[in-house]
């Protein structure tokens, strides 16, 4: 049995084949329709300790529990959300044109008659691309983000639970965190207008425009860019080199700007963030290690506490290392990951509730019990301490199972 499982992201972002390569393919006159996604729901029992103030952070405090108490169940999708997409291909003019469109439903709702809105469902796809294996490639349209793509679609809590972060513990959410903001920022899915090089031996780079976003904060900061109306895009760059083989494996570096505009007398910052990472494949072991370094960007998310209330930028970095194994024979992976997420203050900032760190560990086991359809069952133990040296601690199990088509 084939033991690596494919990670049903994006249609033009498939990180790891399966068994099962591609999904429902239905030849259409000039056209190729590929119908694919993905269908998971989890059972997961947070427990946290401690009802501390972090601003920004991703362990859930007593409070946050229903009824305040210390711990919570729910049934809720994972990291991945559950996905129906469509994909089309064909050749025309000498170009290879390509569409994607797709649709992620909320698992659950929180109380009765809650199946629509409450449930958070989502767009996260509708993009073109045309191009030509000899000079590359173009896309437009929203998908996932460069930046932050390989540190995500490398993280074993994508098949599974992870953090569930600052959305709470009750269910009824699109998805949960994974390790988001626990060792990489999330890569989001943007409006986006990219170039892709040819693949030359393994080397291949993707340069081009972000929407540009607008600030979030959770802790008092420079909230007043004004919506909608940024007067640049963001920029965003990534360079890899992948080989095969009995020792495969994978290097990157990434980097994504913005110039954001902030109203008042906050003025203007720059937003940068730049990672590098590289993962190893070889004789059923895998291993990941990635790391950023931002300043301007905040944590977890792009602009997220990134500038102070008095127009200071705040510098932030992270990483995280994993390891698995597939078991011969019987394709369960097991692995374990540890990662880390850090927020500085600002210039006048002294010891506040804004998140210092984020802190995650994970052990995980992924059993393919058919060719589509994976067990998972994890714990992780999320960790959030402030600048005034107050922490909160979450830890949550999960059981479940995920099947792609």
């Amino acid at each position: 049995m084939k033991t690596t499982i494919k990670l049903a992201v994006a249609s033009a972002l498939i990180a790891a084949a399966s068994s099962a390569n591609a999904g429902i393919i239905i030849p259409a006159g000039d056209w190729t329709v590929d119908i694919n996604g993905n269908v998971n729901a989890y059972f997961i029992h947070n427990r946290s300790s401690d009802n501390n103030t972090v601003l920004g952070g991703l362990a859930n405090t007593e409070s946050g529990n229903a009824d305040n108490n210390s711990s919570s169940s729910s049934i809720n999708t994972g990291l991945l959300p559950s996905w129906l997409g469509v994909s089309g291909k064909t050749r025309q003019n000498d170009l290879d044109v390509g569409f994607t469109i797709s649709f992620q439903p909320g698992a659950s709702g929180k109380t009765s008659l809650s199946a629509g809105a409450a449930s958070n469902s989502e767009f996260r796809q509708a993009s073109i691309t045309f191009g030509d294996k000899s000079w590359g490639s173009i896309k437009i349209g929203k998908d996932l983000g460069v930046f932050g793509s390989d540190a995500i679609l490398s993280d074993m809590t994508l098949l599974g639970v992870g953090s569930q972060g600052l959305v709470g513990t009750a269910g009824g959410t699109t998805t949960t965190l994974g390790r988001i903001g626990t060792g990489y920022l999330y890569a989001d899915f943007n409006g986006q207008i990219n170039y892709t090089s040819p693949n030359w031996n393994g080397f291949s780079f993707v340069a081009g425009i972000d929407q540009p976003l607008n600030t979030l904060n959770l802790a008092g900061g420079a909230s007043t860019a004004s919506t909608g109306a940024q007067k640049t895009p963001g920029f965003v760059g990534n360079v890899s080199y992948s080989w095969a083989g009995d020792v495969a494996g994978k290097v990157w570096a990434e980097a994504k700007t913005q110039n954001v505009e902030y109203g008042g007398t906050v003025g203007k910052e720059r937003a940068t963030a730049f990672g590098i990472g590289a993962k190893v494949d070889v004789a059923g072991f895998g291993l990941v290690g990635y790391y950023y370094d931002a300043d301007g960007v905040g944590t977890t998310a792009f602009l997220m506490d990134g500038v102070a209330a008095n127009g200071k930028s705040r510098d932030s970095d992270g990483g995280y290392v994993q390891a698995t194994y597939t078991i011969p024979g019987v394709g369960t992976k097991l692995g374990v990951s540890w990662g880390i997420s850090k927020l500085d203050e600002a210039s006048g900032e002294v010891a506040t509730t804004l998140v210092k760190e984020n802190e995650m560990w994970t052990v995980g086991a992924y059993h393919p019990l058919t060719k589509h359809l994976n067990l998972v069952a994890e714990y992780s133990q999320v960790t959030a301490e402030n600048h005034a040296g107050a922490e909160n601690e979450s830890d949550i199990a999960s059981v479940g199972a995920i099947l792609f088509f």
